[in-house]
């Protein structure tokens, strides 16, 4: 999540918005050079999105199905179910390629990706459209609030259960090790979720209200552009935030970076001492 998360903050933020706004003549900006970008940047958001659908789905087997854990929740199949969604997912965005047509021809140099009209009227295009938003973000979100129902309801009903078996009675205050790590558990899985339902809402009301009107996003007014940028810069935002999310939260995830970033200190130390010796 985190890889896929920091790709897109390279190819969206820096390749495509940075470079169109601050170096518009620059290489980035010529038609199959930037086309190239607009779909590795597309298959890049769907990996995140989608890695946070294997997330919230890992969590609910790991609590909820415990025959199907032993099977499922290992480092093989994530590596497997991982490659696959990938693959998958940069095959689907290869049609975005081909939505762009050059602005203007300079010395046999096609510049700039202004999108096809017939993007916007063709059966084709807008049956890919469709699919394209359905897959990401409108199939992950209710994904995501069912995956999220069905957990946080069997842990509700497995907590009630325990208090049981374990005899507690009203007022006393037993201390479940169980029970507490799967508090923490849950705590990551909702904050992961809970911030990509709020941070993809406004792109997923704008393409509703998109859909419904028929209107061309190119003939949008001010307040409407508005709106719809503020959707790609909080969706852009979704894409930073699960990184710190993990640093805040998972101990061994802020091991594993202090240790790459002591690395190298620690070689460039041993060579030194080496080299004295």
């Amino acid at each position: 999540m985190a890889t896929a998360d920091l790709l897109v903050v390279i190819i969206d933020v820096i390749l495509w918005r940075i470079s169109y706004y601050y170096f518009p003549s620059s290489f980035l900006n010529i038609t199959p050079v930037c086309s190239a970008i607009f779909a590795l940047l597309r298959a890049a958001r769907d990996c995140s999105v989608w890695f946070t659908i294997t997330f919230t789905f890992d969590r609910f087997v790991a609590i909820s199905c415990q025959k199907l854990k032993t099977k499922y929740c290992t480092g093989k199949t994530a590596a497997v179910v991982l490659a696959a969604i990938c693959i998958l997912l940069c095959f689907k965005n290869i049609p975005q390629f081909f939505i762009f047509e050059p602005r203007e021809v300079i010395d046999n140099v096609p510049w700039f990706c202004p999108m096809k009209s017939s993007y916007f009227t063709e059966s084709g295009w807008v049956g890919y459209d469709w699919f394209d938003k359905v897959l990401s973000p409108l199939l992950p979100f209710t994904l995501i609030l069912l995956l999220n129902a069905l957990t946080v309801n069997h842990i509700l009903v497995a907590r009630r259960l325990r208090k049981r078996l374990r005899g507690k009675k009203k007022g006393e205050n037993h201390s479940d090790p169980e029970m507490e790590s799967r508090r923490k558990t849950v705590i990551l899985l909702l904050t992961i979720s809970g911030s990509f339902l709020l941070l993809w809402l406004a792109y997923v009301i704008e393409f509703i209200k998109y859909k419904m009107s028929g209107k061309d996003t190119r003939v949008y007014n001010d307040s409407e552009y508005i709106f719809r940028f503020v959707g790609y810069m909080l969706l852009n935002l979704n894409c930073c935030t699960n990184t710190f999310i993990y640093g805040v939260t998972q101990s061994k995830f802020r091991e594993q970076v202090k240790s790459a970033v002591k690395y190298p200190v620690t070689t460039i130390i041993q060579l030194i001492n080496k080299q004295n010796n």
